[in-house]
C-alpha cells in the first residue's frame, strides 16, 4: 500500500524542512499544492488556464480544479509508492474530495501529522527575519543573525525587513491559519489519523518522532 502522508502545521513550525527530510528519508516525493498551482500556472496548462479565469476575476479557485491539479500529479509515477501532501487539503470538504479520489486510485491515507508549536513561539520565529536589498539572502535577528548588524554577511548590503515579515502581519496569519486548519484537525482527529507532533524542539529531535508516528501507523494499517 503507498504512503500516503499530509503535513500539517502553521507558518514557522518547520513543516517545509520537515517535508524535505522526510521526502529524503522515505523515498516520497514532497508536494506543496502552492508550487503545484505556480507550476501549472506557468505552464498554462487545461488547468493552469482555469485556474486564472477565476484568479483574473478576483474569484476562488473551485476545488474541483485543485483536486484536479492533485490527481494529476498523483498519477505520475513518482507518487506510485506514496506521497507527502503539504498545503493540501485545507478544509474538510476538500478532505472528503481527497478520500474520494483516493479511493479511486486504490488508496487511502496512512496518516495526518500535525506539527503544533505554541504561537508566542511561531511569531519568534517569523517576525525576526530580515532580508539583504541587494542580494535576498535571509537573517533572523535571534536565530540566524547577521556578522555585522544590519549588514548582509555577503555582500554588505543593508537589510532590510519585509512588510509581510512584521509581528502585525505574522501573527493574522497565525490566527488565519488556526481558524481555518481547526475543522480539519478535527475531521482527522474523528477518523483516527491525525498524529500531533511537538515541533518547538530540535529539527532532528521533530524528525524522528514523525517517522516514528509513521511506523506506528503502518502497522496499523499495513
Amino acid at each position: 500500500m503507498p504512503l500516503d502522508l499530509i503535513l500539517l502545521g502553521p507558518p514557522g513550525a518547520g513543516k517545509g524542512t520537515q517535508a524535505k527530510i522526510l521526502s529524503q528519508r522515505l523515498g516520497i516525493p514532497h508536494v506543496a499544492s502552492g508550487d503545484l498551482f505556480r507550476d501549472h500556472l506557468h505552464r498554462q496548462t487545461p488547468l493552469g488556464q482555469l485556474a486564472r479565469q477565476y484568479m483574473d476575476r478576483g474569484e476562488l479557485v473551485p476545488d474541483d480544479v485543485t483536486i484536479g491539479m492533485i490527481r494529476e500529479r498523483l498519477e505520475q509515477a513518482d507518487c506510485h509508492n506514496g506521497v507527502i501532501l503539504d498545503g493540501f487539503p485545507r478544509t474538510p470538504a476538500q478532505a472528503q474530495a481527497l478520500d474520494e479520489l483516493l479511493a479511486g486510485m486504490g488508496r487511502s491515507l496512512t496518516a495526518v501529522l500535525y506539527i503544533r508549536v505554541r504561537d508566542e513561539l511561531l511569531l519568534r520565529r517569523l517576525a525576526g527575519r530580515w532580508t539583504c536589498r541587494t542580494c535576498g539572502a535571509v537573517y533572523h535577528i535571534e536565530f540566524n543573525p547577521p556578522r555585522v548588524p544590519g549588514r548582509c554577511d555577503l555582500d554588505g548590503g543593508p537589510l532590510y525587513q519585509r512588510e509581510d515579515d512584521t509581528e502585525e502581519v505574522q501573527r493574522r496569519r497565525i490566527q488565519v491559519y488556526q481558524e481555518q486548519t481547526a475543522p480539519l484537525v478535527s475531521f482527522y482527529r474523528e477518523r483516527g489519523l491525525l498524529v500531533e507532533i511537538d515541533g518547538e524542539r530540535p529539527i532532528p529531535e521533530v524528525t524522528e518522532e514523525l517517522i516514528r508516528a509513521i511506523e506506528v501507523r503502518k502497522a496499523v494499517d499495513p
